[in-house]
Formats: C-alpha cells, sequence, structure tokens
C-alpha cells in the first residue's frame, strides 16, 4: 500500500511539474523581451508592466528589500535617470523551471551598456500567474 501511495505521488508531482506548456513559457520570455524593449525606449511604467501592480511585489537589489510596485518604480527612477543612465539592455535567460502550474522561477544575467560604463550582474524572478498573465511578484538582482 505505501509503494501504491508513493508511486501515485510522483505521478501527480510529474503531472503538476509538467502542466505548463511551451505558451507559459513563452509567456513568459515575452515578458521580459517586452521589458528589454521599453527599458531601451527609456520607458520605465512600460518596463514595470511585467511586475505585479501590488503592495506586495517584492524587489531585493543591493540596498535592500524593496515592498510595492509603485515603490520599486520609484527606486528605478532615482538609480536610472534619463535614458543616458538606463543605457541599453541585454538578458541572458538561464534557466525557466514551472514550481507549479501558476508559479515559476527564471534565473538570468543582465548586462546595460552605457556611454560610460558596462554594469552587470545577475537576477532571479518569482513570476505567478495571475488571471491567465504572467507577472513578476520577486524580483532578486545583483
Amino acid at each position: 500500500m505505501t509503494k501504491s501511495i508513493f508511486t501515485l505521488l510522483i505521478c501527480v508531482i510529474s503531472f503538476y511539474a509538467k502542466a505548463q506548456t511551451p505558451k507559459d513559457k513563452q509567456a513568459i520570455l515575452n515578458v521580459l523581451e517586452n521589458q528589454r524593449l521599453a527599458w531601451n525606449k527609456g520607458d520605465l511604467e512600460t518596463f514595470m508592466q511585467g511586475y505585479v501592480k501590488s503592495d506586495s511585489l517584492l524587489f531585493v537589489g543591493s540596498s535592500g528589500p524593496t515592498y510595492g510596485w509603485q515603490k520599486t518604480l520609484d527606486n528605478y527612477k532615482k538609480t536610472y535617470a534619463g535614458k543616458a543612465g538606463m543605457g541599453q539592455l541585454t538578458f541572458g535567460i538561464k534557466k525557466v523551471d514551472f514550481l507549479n502550474k501558476d508559479v515559476a522561477f527564471v534565473l538570468g544575467s543582465w548586462h546595460l551598456k552605457r556611454e560610460k560604463d558596462e554594469p552587470q550582474g545577475y537576477y532571479t524572478l518569482l513570476f505567478k500567474k495571475i488571471d491567465g498573465v504572467w507577472k513578476i511578484i520577486v524580483d532578486h538582482s545583483s
């Protein structure tokens, strides 16, 4: 009986881990591509559309955690003033793993090319499918 329950549990876990379709992964990649395009136009408001517009949004950067969509936008505006401060953004997507049918983990790298420097780093994102739309709910960027 224990072996049967274990087998059933493995089947259920496998089903939910694979419940995502290539369409879900592509939707997440589209969010990131839309963010990259908006960033490169200097449009932070459109860039922020990839995030859940909520006070529960968590962004963790070099100065620690920030909660909330508006605070995150305000911090981006302070840190990356104007188009020159934003530069040209590229992403390197390392992995997209689905934790369940509505939650995905993304690991990637970012690189900014600006006139005077080229900062770069890594990020981990937690995406959640909310009302059928994939949104970033946690962003840890370094």
